[in-house]
């Protein structure tokens, strides 16, 4: 399959779509009549560059090439995937598919960014409708994961599946929506939402500051990560989910909402919404906003991703389809880290914290262990190394969105012993701070040093030779 992706449509979802798919190594052809398309994808771009890699703590993929192209044709000849992200309007999408059908190759998949619409009315009257599903994002698409893979009965189970192969390739999470219904799942969610935020405005009852502020500080940290039942299921206690609706159900008899209905949409709620929606960015710019959406998503997702869980487990398995396999056998040093530095692990001097040095090359001796031997599942199995003594030399600050790589050479592998030696490095090539390391065999069972399982010697040695013609790092500092 060819890693060629067309994005017909360029603006907030499009380019979303465009920076998912170029971060992750894919060419991408864009056609868009905006004659400002170019300008607003680029702004999209320099957003995800900034923050898509620093959910991971390994270099991205070779970034994919992008072609903007005078027309629909020449978009999608030859591309594996089409993502269309047009204005929700069905005789524009009806149009594009025509133009798309002429062009595209059989075994392409055409996915559908629509919020709203039913696969089966926008295949109508295609020519290829089995190859349509909708793939509707969620904004930023470069950073959230979830996207909603509805089909219909027109698509055979093959496309549904190579689309879930795809998705889950580029990061995302395909939620695979079983029946046709307006809205898929999650914007009926949002819907009920706004509604009911839209009435309290209408009733004088709360501002948009004040609802948002309602959903940050309280259940929205808790759907972030456990979503709405399991959050309840907590909620019911040691009975479960049971209980919590036999407590709770009855409420649902009383008039505590109107997401039945909405206030009308005139325009002084019009301009009371808008007005107090600039009050509450507070001079930011879109642009600033973003940023600091993109920072918060990001600090969110890494702390999940250190528990390894609900979107957290999602970046680590992506992120293990992209780490290099490093030879153990080579008279050259490891390139043992290779990253971007994350904005999460800055302090109030506006720098990385040294702690997080400590981190990088901690980090990096899991990768020199991996690459002997010393793995999840020799872990798994009852030995590992623990680290007994670590100086790190400071030489030049680091800052959120810095790469860095790590270039770690094996210094000493006797028995039990183990002592290798860390260089950081800026992208231009500036030693940054070094770290010498001590590590110690160890039983899991017992948490006392022991020897190394005789494979995992014999490569231990193996390395060492290697590395022995190397010269001493420690008289390198440039």
């Amino acid at each position: 399959m060819t890693k060629t992706a067309a994005i017909i449509g360029g603006g907030v979802i499009g380019g979303g779509w465009l920076a998912r798919f170029v971060l992750n190594g894919w060419d991408v052809r864009v056609f868009d009549p905006d004659p400002e398309a170019a300008r607003k994808i680029d702004a999209v771009l320099a957003n995800a560059r900034r923050a898509f890699p620093m959910l991971y703590d390994t270099a991205l993929p070779t970034e994919g090439n992008i072609t903007f192209c005078d027309t629909i044709g020449d978009a999608v000849t030859g591309a594996s995937w089409v993502q269309e992200s047009v204005p929700e309007r069905l005789d524009m999408k009806h149009a594009v598919y025509q133009e798309i059908a002429k062009s595209v190759v059989s075994a392409a998949i055409i996915g559908s960014s629509t919020s709203g619409f039913k696969p089966s009315e926008l295949q109508d009257g295609m020519d290829c409708a089995a190859q349509l599903v909708v793939t509707h994002p969620f904004n930023p698409v470069y950073l959230l994961p979830l996207i909603e893979l509805v089909p219909s009965a027109q698509n055979p189970t093959e496309i549904v599946d190579r689309a879930k192969t795809i998705l889950t390739s580029l990061g995302l999470f395909p939620l695979h929506v079983r029946k046709e219904i307006d809205a898929h799942i999650a914007d009926r969610f949002l819907e009920a939402v706004w509604r009911e935020g839209l009435w309290l405005i209408n009733d004088g009852i709360a501002t948009t500051e004040e609802i948002d502020n309602a959903i940050r500080y309280g259940f929205g940290l808790r759907w972030a990560q456990m979503g709405l039942f399991e959050t309840y299921r907590i909620a019911g206690g040691e009975a479960g989910m049971k209980h919590f609706i036999a407590q709770f159900g009855p409420c649902l008899k009383w008039p505590w909402t109107k997401l039945m209905d909405v206030p009308e949409l005139t325009d002084e709620l019009v301009d009371t919404i808008g007005a107090q929606s600039d009050d509450q960015a507070d001079g930011k710019s879109i642009r600033e906003l973003e940023r600091l959406r993109d920072d918060n998503l990001v600090a969110m997702m890494r702390a999940l991703k250190g528990q390894d869980s609900a979107a957290g487990a999602l970046i680590n398995t992506h992120e293990k389809s992209f780490r290099p396999t490093i030879d153990a056998t080579q008279a050259t040093p490891v390139v043992s880290a290779n990253r971007i530095i994350p904005v999460d692990w800055t302090d109030y001097n506006g720098h990385m914290n040294e702690s997080r040095y400590g981190q990088v090359f901690s980090d990096a001796a899991d990768v020199m262990m991996s690459a002997v031997g010393a793995d999840e599942t020799y872990v798994a199995n009852g030995h590992s190394f623990f680290t007994v003594d670590i100086h790190i030399q400071f030489i030049k600050e680091t800052h959120a969105g810095d790469t860095i790589s790590v270039q770690s050479q094996l210094l000493e592998a006797k028995g039990k012993k183990l002592r290798l030696h860390h260089r950081m490095l800026a992208a231009d090539g500036t030693l940054l701070a070094t770290g010498e390391q001590l590590l110690i065999h160890v039983s899991l069972e017992t948490r006392r040093a022991c020897e190394p399982q005789p494979e995992l010697a014999e490569n231990l040695a193996t390395m060492a030779a290697a590395h022995a013609a190397l010269p001493d790092p420690k008289q390198t500092r440039g």
